[in-house]
């Protein structure tokens, strides 16, 4: 289950396990992964953000056969 938090210029969420963010920083978001800023990230929208670090998320997650 996810679950789900926002505020302006902030949104939050956990997502197979791991807790992602955005932040609205400036001319951008910034996103972090399990409570760690992700360097040299920065989005045009914090959707896009999320987008981002659902796809790392992927990326890391060990496969199901």
């Amino acid at each position: 289950m996810h679950t789900f938090e926002q505020t302006d210029g902030f949104w939050s969420d956990s997502y197979r396990g791991h807790r992602i963010a955005t932040l609205s920083h400036g001319s951008g978001w910034l996103v972090y992964l399990d409570h760690v800023l992700q360097h040299n990230k920065l989005f045009a929208t914090a959707e896009a953000a999320a987008t981002w670090l659902r796809q790392q998320v992927d990326v890391t997650a060990p496969r199901r056969t």
